[in-house]
């Protein structure tokens, strides 16, 4: 009973280990070609797989798309070549940083348009807050509080 569990685990094993090994590699002689596909296939999304990248998936159109790369690489394109061919093919979604154009800058500026909105409120909230409670004193209070920012003794 024990052998059987050691063979179906073994057997198990190896063929998890054939599924994740079907993702090919493709090597170059120039170290740099090597970086750039590299780059270029960890920047670009599988169409077919959800927010996978094409150098991680499993999927034929990730396959297809990882050899066009190493091919256009091989014709001497430049990675913006590469990266318009792919999305004339695939449309936007293919790459992971979306390009700054006239649709995408609502998508580029709205973090950064957030980020100034909230520290203009949070400026608003504490301006305002000064002024009501300097509006709540007394003009007693008030003399009394100048005379303790000075330096003075209060009367």
């Amino acid at each position: 009973m024990f052998l059987l569990r050691v063979s179906l685990l073994a057997a198990l094993g190896l063929s998890a280990g054939s599924v994740f090994g079907a993702i090919e590699l493709h090597s170059f002689d120039d170290p740099v070609l090597q970086q750039r596909y590299e780059s270029l296939t960890s920047s670009m999304r599988c169409p077919k797989c959800e927010n996978q990248a094409i150098d991680d998936s499993n999927s034929p159109v990730a396959k297809d798309m990882r050899e066009r790369v190493a091919s256009l690489l091989r014709d001497d394109r430049s990675d913006i070549e590469i990266q318009n061919f792919m999305v004339d093919r695939f449309g936007d979604y293919v790459l992971y940083n979306p390009r700054l154009e006239g649709r995408t800058y609502l998508l580029w500026g709205l973090p950064a348009g957030l980020v100034l909105l909230g520290a203009m409120l949070v400026f608003l909230i504490l301006h305002l807050r000064r002024q009501s409670s300097a509006k709540s004193l007394s003009a007693e209070e008030r003399a009394r509080l100048n005379a303790l920012i000075e330096g003075k003794k209060p009367k």
